[in-house]
């Protein structure tokens, strides 16, 4: 029993932090997108959504097999971008992903396209949520919706999901359920408010993993939005119905205002603390709004004169540090990633060396898209040069890397991947270990020399005892 448990705190913690990463993927922010979920007989769902995510538009072409009408898919793709000014493409990465990849990217038009993880779209598309989003849409509308919504944030549409379906983990169906539950619950709430909510925006989903705010709360947000209109400050929140005083306290910090009343309401500085920047402003000579990002100022002022009975030396030093850099969202904006002229398993030889994106990490290894609907794997014994126990140590999730193919198993659709074998030894090792995209040892010269070593030593021998 004790190894079972320590077995599933094992997977648990392999899962929350595949999660942790997953959720706090690149997000490319509010731009207005053309999605589509391809599919080939059926064929592709397009979807068109504004800068804020919502649904401008729905149409379907036929792009692939028999069925194609590729002229006319190209007049409405080319008219969408024109008539509601799109920014970029998203496609979903299954069935047919790399084939509409390919119709998208013959147009040139210019724009980045993207080919996005669709985990769990189909989840959504038939979920409560989905329906209630998107009640006079079917589900094939919904799931290129959240395709779309995903790639401008992964976040604000991954909270939507059960995230055992978002496949990054590692045996979690066989572990404690109850336990596996709360802490990606855990995980969820902690990305969430390491990255901040902007308050006149977010869906209620997203306002429910806020610290102090439930889905009873979030929901009394959104219609306060819908009656009041957007909120100009934090205090607003205060007449919000059963937010009171502990759950403001809670919630506030993580909650941002742009373009409020107050610059501090932009920022992660909790409404508690205003007057402690407010005299630090006054005392430096400047508006609160010129302190905000000046690092010169910032750097300049002795946080042990602030201290009070109220607040501590940490707080100070956590606000000035808040202060440099104020509401910023630390995941990096998106970037469109190539892959390989590969379409599928039968295009994969031994010996290539292609790119890839990590899509998920183990204990034993780490999987790698290269552009062919199946994942290859790397082994940790392949990751690094040097010893690793644990993947996580070099790569996280939607790492681009260098990979090549070791093996090609076509019967069982398995890949091997080296990424090691794509780079070169540190300069000490070179001489006395491996050669550069080799998996076996050196095997000329050091191994003449300890040949020759050999037979000197068994010339002494048998001159000694006269053998």
């Amino acid at each position: 029993m004790a190894l079972k448990t320590k077995a599933d705190e094992e997977a648990i913690s392999v899962f929350a932090e595949n999660l942790r990463q997953l959720l706090l993927s690149s997000p490319l922010g509010n731009k207005k997108i053309l999605a589509i979920d391809p599919g080939y007989r059926t064929g592709c769902k397009v979807v068109v959504l504004d800068e804020k995510g919502d649904l401008q538009k729905t149409d379907v072409i036929f792009v692939h097999e028999k069925n194609y009408k590729l002229d006319e898919a190209k007049h409405k793709i080319e008219s969408y971008v024109s008539e509601f000014g799109i920014e970029a493409f998203a496609i979903g990465d299954g069935t047919a992903g790399r084939e509409t990849e390919q119709f998208i990217k013959g147009l040139n038009t210019g724009l980045p396209v993207f080919l996005v993880n669709e985990d769990g779209a189909s989840i959504y598309s038939a979920s409560e949520i989905g329906r209630e989003e998107f009640p006079d849409q079917d589900i094939t509308v919904r799931g290129a919706v959240s395709i779309g919504r995903r790639l401008m944030d992964p976040l604000a549409e991954l909270v939507k999901i059960d995230p055992k379906s978002i496949g990054v983990g590692q045996y979690q169906h066989d572990v404690n359920q109850v336990r596996l539950k709360e802490k990606l619950d855990h995980t969820v709430v902690s990305c969430v408010n390491a990255v901040g909510v902007n308050l006149n925006t977010a869906g209620k989903y997203l306002l429910s993993y806020v610290s102090g705010i439930g889905p009873s709360i979030a929901e009394n947000i959104v219609a306060y939005r819908k009656e009041k209109g957007r909120f100009i400050n934090r205090q607003q929140l205060k007449e919000v119905a059963r937010l009171g005083d502990k759950a403001y306290e809670q919630c506030a910090g993580f909650l941002r205002i742009k373009n409020g009343d107050n610059p501090l309401d932009e920022s992660g500085v909790h409404p508690e603390s205003y007057k402690v920047v407010e005299q630090i402003a006054r005392d430096a000579g400047i508006k609160v709004k010129e302190i905000i990002g000046n690092e010169n100022v910032i750097n300049k002022i002795n946080s042990q004169s602030y201290v009070n009975e109220n607040t501590g030396l940490h707080t100070l030093q956590d606000i000035l540090k808040e202060l440099k850099k104020p509401g910023i969202d630390p995941r990096k904006e998106a970037q469109a990633f190539e892959f390989a002229n590969i379409y599928s398993i039968e295009d994969v030889k031994a010996g290539m060396i292609v790119p890839g994106q990590v899509t998920n990490l183990t204990r034993f290894g780490a999987f790698v898209d290269i552009g062919v609907k199946q994942d290859g794997l790397v082994h940790v014994s392949e990751i690094a040069h040097k010893y690793i126990s644990d993947p996580g140590e070099v790569l996280k999730l939607n790492d681009k890397v260098m990979v090549k193919v070791v093996e090609v198993d076509l019967s069982r659709k398995r890949i091997a991947l080296s990424i090691k074998q794509t780079q070169e030894l540190p300069e000490k090792n070179q001489s006395t270990t491996w050669k550069k995209d080799s998996s076996r040892p050196h095997s000329s010269a050091p191994k003449e020399k300890e040949s020759s070593s050999m037979e000197d030593a068994m010339s002494l021998l048998r001159k000694k005892f006269g053998k």
